[in-house]
């Protein structure tokens, strides 16, 4: 895509008018559509794009996510982005934003992204401040060249632990360059517009990013300041509800735009608190108003998220 469709009209005022911070916090409400197309957001998590008409998320809590609290206000389903439960192209647009860099499987998570919306945006961090700055629970460096994703699984959560150490010990505290950070955020993230396709490659295919979190989580618990984070889930509401096409989401048939994720049949019907399969007759649970499109055995990176909140680990 051309940097004319990665930013709208504001961001670019924004930009010529040296507000880059501000330019990069509007690129959430930049989705190159028409008020009528249908948008997806996979893995939305507690923070989703004002745009999305219907959200996809795979667990109820996870330590993964900056903003603990799932938000399900527009129609909501509990599904795996490698195996998404929607209908093909029945999406106009999907958004993945900062979520393709926590899976291990890479191939099965772009295909299914094709299969189910017709063009869409993933967002993720750069793979020069990945290897240099990593991400406990992210098993990809994630590079865009000429169009195209360039992707390296990583085999363990630091990829080059002797660079890491040089930028703790050089960089992370010098505040010259935390405050480059803060003004020019575009350089150290991955922003990728596609339509019909994704290019990509994956440079290392053999490897195996399926690794479990390094123990020194459980020993590290998170430290929150609650009148910040209240004040900041108070903004993102307000935020959501002026931009959110709130009354047609509120319409949306959830059941019309789903599969069956077990035999891939697009006859699916609700029944009392579950969704019923016409064809295979396989059924899912409605948990609180939300499918739970998840059959089978978890695994992969999947497993490890699921047994890291059964074993406590996603409560700190």
């Amino acid at each position: 895509m051309t940097s004319q469709s990665q930013e709208s009209w504001v961001m670019r005022i924004a930009g010529f008018l040296g507000l880059r911070r501000i330019r990069w916090s509007l690129r959430r409400l930049h989705v190159p559509v028409n008020a009528r197309a249908l948008v997806l957001e996979v893995g939305s998590g507690g923070n989703p794009y004002p745009r999305a008409n219907v959200l996809l998320d795979g667990f109820e809590a996870s330590s993964e996510r900056i903003e603990k609290k799932l938000v399900r206000d527009r129609p909501f389903v509990f599904g795996l982005c490698e195996k998404l439960p929607f209908r093909d192209k029945v999406f106009d647009f999907v958004i993945a934003s900062h979520v393709l860099e926590h899976t291990d499987d890479p191939d099965s998570f772009l295909s299914e992204l094709q299969r189910v919306a017709k063009a869409g945006y993933i967002e993720t961090p750069d793979a020069f401040f990945e290897r240099i700055n990593p991400y406990t629970y992210h098993r990809l460096e994630v590079a865009a060249e000429n169009q195209k994703l360039i992707i390296k699984k990583k085999t363990k959560w630091k990829n080059d632990p002797e660079l890491v150490n040089l930028y703790d010990k050089k960089l992370k505290k010098d505040s010259t360059f935390q405050r480059y950070i803060r003004i020019f955020p575009d350089s150290l993230y991955v922003r990728f517009y596609w339509s019909d396709s994704i290019e990509y490659q994956i440079v290392n295919p053999s490897d195996s990013a399926n690794w479990s979190y390094p123990i020194e989580l459980n020993a590290c618990p998170p430290t929150t300041n609650k009148f910040k984070d209240a004040f900041r889930s108070l903004c993102l509401f307000l935020f959501r509800r002026i931009f959110s096409q709130n009354r047609r989401n509120g319409a949306i048939n959830l059941i019309n735009l789903l599969r069956c994720v077990k035999c891939n049949h697009d006859a699916l019907m609700k029944t009392g608190d579950s969704v019923l399969c016409n064809k295979c007759h396989q059924s899912y649970p409605i948990v609180n108003g939300v499918p739970k499109m998840i059959v089978g055995e978890i695994s992969g990176a999947n497993q490890v998220r699921s047994q890291s909140i059964e074993s406590g680990v996603d409560k700190g």
